[in-house]
């Protein structure tokens, strides 16, 4: 598998409900899940919260994005690589991210982003789907260089 961010079940089909993305990073998986699972750290690798201040409210996170200002939760801190996520949009609408961080060996994992579909068109699955894998190979660059 290439160590860029892809999808690994081909072009989406209309009936496709998800997709899974991928990444190789050359880091231990600890390091990695400790970084991407702290919310005050999403501005630093997901576009769509670049240069946004992120505000602890309670049980959890807020922060500005393209759309408006979102509140994000995360799973409780484990020992599993679980970074599964809620996002809530100003619209009130909430959405369920899966994001695991997978060890394969004693300095490198594996980070998969599940992306489900829910009412978008196609061309946004596909839009959504690229700027998730240009987050993970953020994630990727940052995790590598540090």
């Amino acid at each position: 598998m290439s160590d860029s961010a892809q999808h690994t079940d081909g072009a989406a089909a209309p009936d496709d409900a998800s997709r899974h993305l991928t990444i190789i990073i050359e880091r231990p998986w600890r390091a990695v899940y400790e970084f991407a699972s702290d919310p005050r750290n999403l501005p630093h690798w997901a576009g769509g919260l670049a240069g946004s201040e992120v505000q602890r409210e309670v049980t959890q996170w807020s922060m500005n994005s393209p759309m408006g200002r979102v509140l994000v939760s995360f799973v409780p801190e484990n020992e599993l690589g679980v970074m599964d996520h809620s996002v809530t949009l100003p619209t009130g609408e909430s959405t369920l991210n899966p994001l695991r961080v997978l060890p394969l060996e004693e300095s490198r994992c594996e980070v998969v982003f599940t992306l489900r579909r829910g009412t978008m068109s196609e061309s946004e699955f596909a839009e959504d789907a690229a700027a998730v894998a240009e987050d993970l190979a953020t994630l990727k660059e940052i995790c590598e260089r540090d």
